[in-house]
């Protein structure tokens, strides 16, 4: 195998940093889309019903993103489907930036969400590819760090080109999207391992290509839709974040400004905490540290039905905040440890998924829950979490057996490994 497989910085291969690197750029780069309504709104005079239709069209386009991105990255290889993303995306935000129509617009905010998301799943199964098992939660910490410090300063970094203008905030996005791009094509080799099998009859290759795993055995896979289904609560609770609390918050009579205080902490304890999140869960079993971030997340949440001061809702967040962090890496890893290796991607594209169905869920469901019920809402959010801890609790240790079981007859494929 190759020198550039072996070099490593701080343990971890050289191909996982410039991976890294891509995603760190690529995320504080990627606001354009944070601020699509209110440049619908106040640029191209649309009102607030049609803004509302164009951003759920690019949120329905992420969704067929994941999904492709995952049969393309088993499929076609993760390093093409990460050019292939990177550069259309870089052509759609140019041409965002300077179309007027709204119905172009429209067809481009759709397309711009199949391009943002088709990344993920290959970003992730190249990481696997890449990583030997024993430093994957260190990996996987690491990634989630870097996409958190990104978002935040995408967030900062929108706000200031927002006022200086929309067609800037299309552009720098642009440059961003292609700076990754470039990073992958100079320094990612093709991590997919295809694995050849002796030639066969003509009748036993097509019954072969009949039987050939696809989608369907991650969509058919219980062990694993189990787990997919109790992060699926963790991000519906965590969604709330950007969608009731605010809502909670106004009611109580806060400010904008203390639910900016609000995400600002937690921002800011996952930038300062996370790199410290390996010590604090090395050498605990997996599920068990996913019943305790889970408890976290019930009881931050759970608290803001006694909130009505900023103080208390600081101290929730900073419960919730720590729960997430803690969440990440045995997320990450369980999800890797359970996909076959060939299906890699197939399988973190349906994990994937939680993510805009969370995003859909938390304000459909929690906006009517809160209006009706009030601060018993944040009740049912707490009960809802503690009946996650219970799941893992109980699915965990089926699911740590299965994974050991495929650990011991698959060898570790990663390419630091060979």
């Amino acid at each position: 195998m190759r020198i550039w497989l072996h070099d490593t910085a701080g343990g971890l291969p050289a191909t996982f940093w410039y991976l890294w690197s891509g995603l760190l750029i690529n995320r504080t780069g990627a606001f354009a889309m944070l601020y699509l309504s209110l440049y619908l709104t106040e640029v191209r005079g649309a009102d607030t019903a049609l803004a509302g239709l164009v951003v759920g069209a690019y949120g329905a386009g992420g969704v067929a993103g994941v999904l492709l991105g995952g049969v393309l990255a088993d499929g076609w290889g993760r390093r093409a489907t990460l050019l292939a993303s990177h550069l259309a995306t870089v052509a759609l935000m140019v041409a965002l930036a300077f179309t007027s129509s709204l119905a172009t617009i429209a067809v481009l905010a759709t397309l711009v969400g199949i391009a943002h998301s088709m990344p993920g799943p290959a970003f992730v199964a190249a990481i696997v590819d890449v990583v030997p098992i024993e430093r994957r939660s260190r990996a996987f910490n690491l990634q989630f760090w870097a996409h958190n410090l990104g978002m935040a300063a995408a967030a900062l970094l929108a706000g200031l080109l927002s006022r200086a203008s929309f067609t800037a905030l299309f552009l720098v996005d642009a440059a961003a999207t292609l700076a990754t791009a470039l990073i992958v094509a100079w320094k990612v080799r093709e991590t997919l391992v295809r694995h050849r099998t002796p030639q066969k009859s003509a009748q036993k290759t097509d019954r072969a290509r009949q039987r050939r795993p696809g989608l369907r055995t991650a969509l058919t896979d219980r062990t694993f839709l189990v787990f997919v289904g109790l992060t699926l609560v963790q991000a519906v609770m965590t969604a709330q974040t950007s969608t009731i609390m605010p809502l909670s918050m106004r009611a109580d009579g806060l400010s904008p400004s203390a639910y900016g205080t609000v995400v600002a902490l937690g921002g800011a304890l996952i930038v300062v905490g996370q790199l410290f999140v390996p010590r604090l869960i090395d050498g605990y079993v997996k599920h068990r540290v996913l019943a305790v971030s889970t408890g976290l997340l019930a009881a931050g949440f759970g608290a803001l039905a006694f909130a009505d001061h900023l103080a208390f809702y600081l101290a929730a967040s900073a419960i919730w905040t720590i729960g997430s962090m803690l969440a990440a890496p045995p997320n990450a890893e369980i999800n890797a440890e359970l996909a076959p290796p060939t299906l890699r991607a197939r399988y973190q594209s349906v994990f994937y998924l939680v993510f805009p169905m969370a995003a859909f869920v938390a304000p459909a469901l929690g906006g009517v829950s809160l209006k009706h019920l009030g601060d018993w809402h944040w009740v049912i959010t707490a009960g809802m979490g503690l009946l996650a801890v219970g799941g893992h609790l109980l699915a965990g240790p089926f699911r740590e057996r299965r994974m050991t079981k495929i650990r011991s007859v698959t060898p570790d494929t990663s390419l630091s490994a060979a």
